[in-house]
């Protein structure tokens, strides 16, 4: 049974940095990432992290303050996230494909983490 599991969320001020965890059991995926859904917002793509590590596309939003990185051996997928805005502040949801034929649809979804940045 494949579980994805966040951590890491919580409440910062702004300009603060904030780490999310996610740990996947029950299988390896070919892309790991982040989408995140603001109050009254659609669900967007944050960062998404290939196999290899060698293609990690970013939104616009984060790009120069987040960081995504995996590490095969645990299984797990990180979000390293700096400089944070108020406009950050969302549920973090990390997501897993085993076909990786996009990087913006996975068949795997955590349960989320809340991220909120005061300012």
């Amino acid at each position: 049974q494949v579980q994805l599991v966040e951590s890491g969320g919580g409440l910062v001020q702004a300009g603060d940095s904030l780490r999310l965890s996610c740990a996947a059991s029950g299988r390896t995926f070919r892309r790991m990432g982040w989408f995140r859904q603001a109050p009254g917002k659609e669900r967007e793509f944050v960062a998404a992290v290939s196999w290899s590590s060698n293609n990690t596309p970013y939104a616009d939003s984060v790009k120069g303050r987040f960081t995504i990185s995996r590490d095969n051996a645990k299984n797990t997928v990180y979000l390293q996230m700096n400089s944070l805005k108020p406009e950050d502040t969302a549920v973090y949801y990390c997501v897993a494909s085993i076909m990786a034929l996009s990087s913006y649809e996975y068949e795997y979804w955590g349960q989320g983490t809340q991220v909120t940045v005061s300012s």
